[in-house]
């Protein structure tokens, strides 16, 4: 910064300095200006620090400053915004992660991959069932995540998440953003008779009104509930972590046929088989006489001695697979693979996904699946790195990944490493524990980053 100097007024400088006039074009009076004009210094002016510190060249017998060429290198202080400097030493204090008691285990794993503790919270629920919600570290001016998915019992698990954005709101927190691995009522989009409620446009407006800045979500029922929202939504396909796993078992792509268990999901199941070295598609069609009832009609497509891999969202009663299943046996397919991200498993669904129509049922961990619902055929696979990368980008303000494709960040320098003392040990960081009992839920977690089959080679180790 220049020093602040008053110019001096000398009267002898002005009055034998020569000057000249001319006429204005614009038809004013004539105006008088001096050839030797005093430079006067305004108050509360910045002088560059660069100019300061280059001599002064003589041209013609006067002195002139040297101006520096500025490029992308070489700036002066004043010009140097403070988004260059918080791209070379980056701050993750501002970003807090909290957990519901929906799925803790889910989100101690998204904090491992970030290498972020689980911040403190104390929940707890009085003797007439009223959900209480106490933030145990300041959340003021920081990023919050919250992470909850709205699984059974949605209601619960609903109405804490609420309770949950309520006390952030109030604690000054800058942005709260909601994890919803699993959204509830998300297949209640649209009026089929009349005289319906659409639950996924209520249950939307409450969370807006709740003060939520922002929802992450996975595997929505349908795209058309993004539009319930009046805040964004970012959407997570969880398709990259199902199709390293089948690539991983080495099924001859000529043998695959990805089939959909509905017509609503031939759109997903179309996507899943471009992904899948391209394989042919087969739809089942049904009809549905009531809510978790369904009837399969026929089957549209060839799979006689191939290995189907049904594709759907959810699967809850397991009713629709079930019936697709027998009927792709009765056409001749040699193996059926189940697919979905959401394993809800209402009752009666594990004795009709146990009774030997499918080879192995393949979930995701959006909802935890506990050892009295398991069965030998399942196997469930980790959404951690998944969801914790796409947190990185919401909170780096990066893109998000699109349909199908998981995230990937060129800057690994931006990711603090997490610290070995403060993290407790991941319990899911090992593929296929054989410590687990034979009829425990297969745990596949890869180490690398969940990315699509086209780029395995290429991820990045983040759990150790």
């Amino acid at each position: 910064m220049a020093s602040l100097k008053s110019p001096p007024q000398s009267s002898s400088l002005l009055s034998s300095s020569s000057s000249r006039s001319y006429n204005s074009t614009h038809h004013h009076n004539n105006l008088s200006f001096n050839d030797t004009r005093h430079r006067t210094c305004a108050l509360n002016t910045v002088k560059c620090d660069m100019m300061s510190s280059e001599p002064l060249k003589e041209v013609d017998n006067v002195k002139k400053p040297l101006v520096p060429i500025i490029d992308q290198t070489t700036l002066p202080k004043f010009l140097q915004t403070a988004r260059m400097e918080k791209r070379v030493k980056r701050d993750s204090a501002r970003l807090k992660l909290f957990s519901g008691s929906a799925n803790p285990a889910l989100a101690q794993e998204i904090a491992w991959y970030m290498g972020l503790p689980l911040g403190k919270i104390n929940t707890k629920r009085f003797a007439d069932g009223e959900i209480y919600v106490q933030l145990e570290e300041s959340v003021r001016g920081c990023d919050v995540f919250l992470i909850q998915p709205t699984c059974p019992p949605a209601n619960e698990n609903l109405m804490e998440l609420l309770v949950m954005v309520d006390a952030c709101r109030r604690a000054s927190a800058k942005n709260i953003t909601l994890v919803i691995p699993y959204f509830g009522y998300a297949r209640a989009d649209r009026k089929t008779q009349g005289r319906e409620s659409i639950a996924a446009k209520l249950t939307a407006n409450i969370i807006t009104k709740a003060g939520a800045d922002r929802v992450l979500a996975c595997d929505l029922h349908s795209g058309q509930s993004m539009g319930y929202f009046d805040i964004p939504v970012d959407h997570v396909y969880c398709n990259p972590v199902i199709l390293d796993y089948l690539a991983s078992k080495k099924i001859c792509s000529n043998d695959l046929v990805v089939v959909s268990p509905d017509v609503g999901g031939v759109a997903r199941a179309r996507s899943f088989a471009k992904k899948l070295s391209d394989a042919p598609l087969a739809i089942v069609d049904k009809r549905r006489q009531a809510h978790n009832v369904a009837e399969v009609m026929n089957l549209i497509g060839d799979v006689k001695g191939k290995v189907a891999v049904m594709v759907d969202d959810m699967i809850d009663t397991a009713g629709t697979i079930a019936k697709g299943a027998e009927l792709l046996h009765q056409e001749g397919a040699r193996e059926v693979y189940a697919c979905c991200t959401h394993a809800v498993f209402s009752p009666p669904a594990i004795e009709r996904l146990s009774s030997g129509l499918f080879q192995e049922v393949i979930v995701t961990n959006t909802i935890p699946v506990s050892e009295k619902i398991s069965f030998p055929q399942l196997t469930v696979l980790s959404v951690a790195n998944l969801l914790g990368e796409t947190i990185w980008r919401v909170y780096d303000d990066s893109s998000t990944p699109s349909r199908g494709h998981s995230p990937s960040l060129p800057h690994e320098l931006s990711r603090p490493n997490p610290p070995p003392h403060s993290l407790p040990h991941c319990p899911h960081a090992v593929s296929r524990s054989s410590s687990l009992p034979s009829h425990s839920p297969r745990l596949h977690c890869p180490a690398t980053r969940l990315a699509s089959t086209a780029s395995v080679s290429q991820s990045v180790t983040r759990l150790h």
